[in-house]
């Protein structure tokens, strides 16, 4: 009986110590997470074909008329709240978007990519980039409630677009990643709170 005991309490204190492990490893995955909006977001991510460890800067909501479109983050070499640091800071960079709307149909979309590019960028940047504006556009499908999207800047590539999980397009030139961070750190952004909060302010 006792020698019964004595099994039944070495498998108690392994199950105990399993437990404990166990215990120890979610902790340490949660703490390595950003929950928001009940969705998690690494605090830190490494971009395929770049052996940097991005930094999440900034986390909040793009709104339009009360409703919340997408969550935006964005993650940086080495963190910021300067918007002139953010757009020349060298090494990779991401933004990564998690759709929350039902439905933003991609005629919806392209025309507010058109509008974010147009009020932060004069005629002679915007005739520079048209080409490869359009190269953006044209691989936006309509988006809806949970999709996302990783517009990452890979450096000596370009501009990498991620949907749904698939690579859609690689865009050269590191001025259109620039241009592509003015939509929502421009003097004119999308979102005024999101400018805030993707800057960490």
């Amino acid at each position: 009986m006792a020698h019964g005991l004595h099994n039944g309490g070495t498998i108690m204190m392994k199950g105990l110590r399993i437990g404990g492990c166990v215990l120890l490893l979610l902790f340490a995955l949660s703490a390595r997470a950003v929950q928001f909006h009940d969705i998690e977001f690494p605090d830190t991510v490494k971009l395929q074909g770049s052996p940097v460890a991005l930094q999440l800067n900034g986390i909040g909501y793009r709104t339009k008329f009360f409703f919340k479109i997408y969550i935006g983050a964005l993650y940086l070499p080495e963190a910021s709240s300067v918007v002139e640091t953010i757009l020349t800071q060298p090494g990779p960079k991401r933004i990564h978007m998690h759709f929350l709307y039902e439905e933003v149909e991609r005629e919806k979309l392209v025309t507010a990519w058109n509008e974010g590019f147009e009020n932060n960028h004069d005629a002679a940047t915007l005739a520079r980039l048209k080409d490869r504006i359009t190269q953006f556009n044209n691989v936006f499908p309509t988006l809806r409630e949970g999709d996302e999207v990783l517009l990452d800047y890979i450096p000596r590539k370009g501009t990498r677009v991620t949907i749904k999980g698939n690579e859609v397009a690689l865009i050269k030139g590191k001025d259109f990643y620039q241009a592509l961070l003015k939509i929502w750190l421009g003097e004119e952004p999308a979102d005024d709170g999101l400018k805030d909060a993707l800057l960490g302010l």
